[in-house]
């Protein structure tokens, strides 16, 4: 391979970037060149049976018999729904015993819809946040979150869900413009704003760098500032904990992507919460939980990083350092999250990437504690083999209710179930996922895979039982990074769109993840990135050594992040794969941190204006790792021009280098809208999956 430095004439003078005109996103010679090439791939790729897969695909995604996922507030349980008829969405609530009967009634709150078409914006549903009521029953009071394209950027509108109605200002209502951002409730009267709005409130990483409290009626650059900091650190966030009995302002400084300092409103003044910047922390009631990502020596003990610790709130303020270890990692077990019921805690956990769940109290829960007051554990069994189980809190404010639990259960050819539950008490179904594909012809397996440094690899394959060796169309997805895990799941859409049609999907945990905790997202940082290409190679080698597959008819797919990985599956591993799929990608490391979010990036990268972390961020950089004389697989290349976080610039770039290079069978398509997910409703996103399934299936299984 051609060495990387030859990109330069020197080792620290830029790049030769011939494409930069492409960065300005909304330029019309810019989109006209877009419109070309989605033209130009739409015509290649949306022929044959491509309008029966897209709309097999639109099926599923519009299915009436989806599970509408609830959050409680009070006694109704709110959701939000997509389908044919409503692609923007409702917004809709319902009563419980409505929600489990077979047809279920819902009140629409708000038509997103015809919100859109009211106001001539093409509105995306970002969320809400609810006023606790002072009677803590008539949930009534929310702001709205809203997106004008899917972006990260949101407006925020107070709304009453009693009158189905937003509060317009000038009649005393909340009301924001669309910027990045939050915002939290800290009393009727009052929200706590931390917003990119305003003269000097974003930080380099683009994200708010203050933090206000905004009195009703208020204009927000008058308001208050009750923190700020520095621009060049990620971000600052505040938010408030209304819990009755509790209540308290806290604040965070997020200095890089993984490192924070928390704060609280502590005798009318900010009191650090005194933990290393790498300890994430979780306030509730009178507990305080850390989780460090490296280990950390508190009291004259070592607490491995990933582990799960506890204290007394207000006695860790005070200085114990009496610290109760809940979870401590092994090689095989990892902490993935907790969810606080009203007496228990809920651990979610893998082993070897299949879910545990353990049940945990502590000693002020009574009845369920050990005799010597520490924390007694049990294991919740709900947990199949290669199936992922997630659990979390109903309610846990609800007197009657409060130690009930979802699960949300899910594996490769298992639809999903949700199942309600309480603590001691057991739990039952209470609505399934429809099958969308005959999952009785196929087979899960997992396997382990040997990376170049002699790390064990793990990675799920789904196929035909009666797989027909070494010819299958294989598509081959994986992620790894920032501490994001891969894990079972569910898809009719990959069912219909690969797995009927004969292929094998295969999920790919490699480091950069979460899988293993921690120290394995650790492994693949900065100067490290190689060791994420060089596990999803070796699964990419095992899969051809296993004759599942070979080259010419094994891709790859990843997006973001993954998109990243997968530009470098095709500038260094080339001859291990016959098509790539690369969507809303990082691609071009040389500029990334001058482009959309990407400065927030750097703990994970490494920063390239700095010379000797351009030295290794320069061999993990498609776009400059690009040779003449390559024989390169097929490349399809997708993103979105609305997309604030990674930006459509760095797939842009890569596309017209690899168009003029002359390098064939490059495609091209960038949605007009959708943000970071590529798509705001799921037309645009039936597409999407279309397009990428049927260039895949072009290139792989002639």
């Amino acid at each position: 391979m051609t060495d990387p430095a030859q990109t330069l004439t020197h080792a620290h003078r830029e790049p030769v970037d011939e494409n930069i005109w492409l960065e300005d996103v909304h330029g019309e010679a810019q989109l006209a060149w877009v419109r070309e090439q989605n033209a130009r791939t739409e015509e290649l790729l949306e022929i044959g049976d491509y309008p029966e897969l897209e709309a097999q695909i639109l099926e599923v995604m519009d299915s009436q018999d989806r599970i509408p996922m609830v959050t409680k507030r009070g006694d109704w349980y709110y959701n939000f729904w997509r389908d044919a008829a409503n692609p923007k969405g409702l917004w809709r609530r319902t009563r419980w015993d409505s929600y489990v009967s077979e047809s279920t009634e819902w009140e629409v709150l708000l038509d997103v819809d015809a919100l859109a078409a009211e106001e001539g914006v093409e509105w995306v549903w970002g969320g809400a946040g609810f006023l606790r009521p002072a009677d803590g029953t008539s949930w009534r009071r929310c702001m709205v979150r809203l997106s004008p394209d899917g972006g990260d950027a949101v407006a925020v509108r107070e709304y009453d869900v009693e009158d189905r109605a937003f509060i317009a200002p000038d009649a005393g209502g909340f009301a924001l413009p669309a910027a990045k951002g939050g915002v939290d409730w800290f009393d009727e009267d009052t929200l706590i704003v931390s917003s990119t709005l305003g003269e000097d409130a974003v930080t380099t990483s683009s994200y708010p760098r203050i933090v206000r409290k905004l009195a009703r009626g208020g204009a927000l650059d008058e308001a208050e500032i009750i923190f700020e900091v520095p621009a060049d650190h990620l971000m600052a966030s505040g938010g408030f904990d209304d819990t009755p009995g509790y209540e308290r302002l806290l604040a965070s400084d997020r200095i890089s992507f993984f490192d924070v300092r928390h704060s609280i409103w502590w005798n009318d003044e900010w009191l650090e919460i005194p933990v290393p910047t790498d300890v994430d922390i979780d306030v509730h009631r009178e507990w305080i939980l850390f989780r460090p990502q490296r280990d950390w020596e508190m009291g004259g003990a070592v607490h491995a990083g990933g582990s799960l610790l506890a204290a007394n709130f207000e006695a860790f303020l005070g200085g114990s350092t009496d610290l109760t270890v809940l979870f401590a990692p092994d090689e095989h077990t990892a902490l993935q999250s907790w969810s606080w019921t009203r007496n228990h805690l809920l651990v979610n956990l893998l082993r070897d990437v299949s879910s545990q769940i353990r049940v945990l109290t502590p000693p002020s829960a009574g009845g369920g504690s050990t005799d010597d007051g520490a924390w007694s554990s049990e294991e919740l069994d709900a947990c199949p083999p290669l199936h992922l189980v997630e659990s979390y809190a109903v309610d846990d404010e609800d007197p009657d209710a409060g130690d009930d639990y979802w699960l949300v259960a899910t594996g490769f050819l298992t639809p999903t179930t949700l199942l309600r539950g309480s603590i001691g008490g057991g739990h039952a179904e209470v609505k399934r996922a429809p099958s969308f594909f005959d999952e009785s012809r196929f087979a899960v397996s997992q396997h382990f895979a040997v990376s170049a440094d002699g790390t064990r690899v793990p990675y799920f394959q789904v196929g035909p039982k009666d797989l027909e060796r070494g010819s299958a169309p294989t598509q081959l997805s994986g992620y790894g990074g920032f501490e994001i895990s891969r894990t079972p799941a569910y898809s009719g859409v990959v069912g219909r769109a690969w797995l009927e049609r004969g292929g094998v999907y295969v999920v790919a945990n490699i480091r950069g993840g979460g899988e293993y905790g921690p120290a394995w997202h650790q492994a693949a940082l900065k100067e490290n990135r190689h060791r994420a290409y060089e596990d999803f190679a070796a699964v990419a080698r095992d899969l051809i050594r296993r004759e599942v597959t070979s080259p010419e008819h094994l891709g790859c797919t990843g997006g973001s992040n993954g998109g990243l990985l997968v530009g470098n599956m095709l500038v260094h591993y080339p001859q291990l794969f016959g098509a790539i799929s690369c969507g809303v990608p990082l691609l071009d490391m040389r500029r990334y941190t001058k482009l959309s979010a990407g400065t927030s990036w750097i703990a994970e990268y490494g920063d390239p204006d700095v010379p000797e972390q351009w030295e290794y961020i320069r061999t993990f950089s498609p776009y400059h790792l690009l040779r003449d004389g390559v024989d390169y697989p097929d490349t399809f290349i997708w993103t979105a021009t609305s997309d604030d976080r990674v930006g459509p610039v760095q797939a842009r770039k890569m596309a017209a280098r690899m168009e003029a290079m002359g390098i064939p069978n490059v495609w091209y398509h960038e949605a007009l809208e959708g943000g970071h997910a590529g798509a705001s409703d799921n037309r645009q996103a039936a597409a999407l999956q279309a397009r990428s399934a049927a260039f895949l299936w072009r290139s792989l299984g002639r």
